[in-house]
């Protein structure tokens, strides 16, 4: 390599450059339209209609990065992808704090096997139905069955670099879990009411908690949903919730192996070329959330620091999304068709009329 085309290297006692300056005017525009995101969320609208905060601040995103932001982005460019990157992990590694283990176990074995069987079967389906029957690209597929199986946006956003994704295949699953878990949201207590009303359900309130818990996209969305039919629903609801929202991490990794097996094989059958080594995306900071868990679980912080972190980790979320949606164009979300909707429509059909197969089917065998 000749040696004029080498990067200088610094000096000796001179220090590195303060990368800061480069990354405020991005990080103050996230942190404004992610402040406005959460103040919304505030509002009883919105609350009462299941909205959350990282869906509000990725739609006024999208709303200021169509009008205002191609005239900022030359200076707010490097802040952006920070808040889309480096933020969105740490906001991963935070959420940890909602969760104990022992809340988790609180809903029993039964409600465990109805997470477990609901969020792979939704996965797999969104894979298989996405690539195979639609045609649609693996990122895209896989970006949204994370969306509807996990815990909807904040799910996207932790797999979009784990598939490689772009911002605007992320932008689009985000869309889905709005559409069809909004949709949800208020579908699912007038089911409860009809099954219940014409004898066809046999469910408690924690029963139905559970299977909205289990089949809701976002944790918003499922207060709302159980709330609808009594508060015993709403606390079931929410904790099952919670338990898809731990097998985040080690569905991550799985992903991540599975895309690198793939990615070697095909590889191994290139026709030319020395064979080369492939690189595993490894979510480490899957395991920060986990790990985080495990810390809120084991020892006893008092509420109000759990609520500051908690607090702080809404804020660093709502950036992430807020650079999600300020580098996706309207143009781009058009030229992906109608594909994306119809996979999100089938795998909303399964957590519907599955979610109730495989609730009744293990009440039965487990209750």
């Amino acid at each position: 390599m000749p040696a004029s085309s080498r990067p200088a290297a610094p000096l000796a006692g001179q220090t590195a450059p303060d990368p800061f300056p480069s990354l405020a005017p991005g990080l103050l525009l996230a942190a404004a339209v992610a402040a406005a995101a959460l103040w919304l969320g505030t509002v009883p609208w919105f609350r009462s209609n299941g909205l959350s905060t990282l869906t509000l601040a990725i739609a006024i995103g999208m709303l200021v990065g169509n009008t205002l932001y191609p005239r900022l982005a030359p200076r707010a460019g490097q802040g952006i992808a920070f808040s889309k990157t480096t933020l969105l992990r740490a906001g991963i590694v935070l959420y940890g704090m909602r969760l104990t283990f022992g809340e988790v176990a609180s809903i029993g074995l039964s409600g465990v096997v109805v997470d477990v069987v609901m969020l792979s079967s939704t996965y797999v389906a969104a894979y298989w139905i996405g690539t195979r029957m639609l045609g649609l690209d693996r990122e895209t597929s896989l970006l949204i069955g994370a969306g509807s199986s996990i815990c909807g946006a904040a799910a996207v956003m932790a797999a979009e670099p784990v598939v490689k994704g772009r911002a605007e295949q992320a932008t689009i699953a985000v869309a889905t879990v709005v559409a069809f878990g909004t949709l949800a949201m208020f579908l699912w207590p007038v089911v409860y009411h009809l099954g219940v009303d014409h004898g066809l359900l046999q469910w408690t309130a924690r029963e139905y908690g559970v299977f909205v818990g289990s089949t809701v996209h976002e944790v918003a969305q499922v207060v709302v949903a159980g709330g609808a039919v009594s508060q015993e629903a709403a606390d079931a609801a929410v904790v099952t919730k919670m338990l898809r929202v731990m097998m985040l991490a080690p569905v991550l990794v799985i992903v991540a192996l599975m895309l690198s097996r793939g990615a070697k094989a095909s590889a191994a059958g290139a026709a030319s070329g020395p064979a080369r080594r492939t690189r595993i995306t490894v979510p480490w900071f899957a395991f920060g959330f986990i790990a985080v868990a495990a810390f809120n679980s084991a020892v006893d912080l008092p509420q109000a620091w759990k609520q500051a972190a908690i607090t702080v980790d809404d804020m660093v979320l709502a950036m992430a999304m807020a650079a999600l949606g300020l580098t996706t164009h309207v143009s781009t979300l058009r030229r992906a068709g109608t594909r994306p909707m119809w996979l999100a429509s089938m795998l909303f059909g399964w957590l519907l009329v599955g979610g109730l197969l495989v609730n009744h089917v293990v009440g039965q065998w487990m209750g």
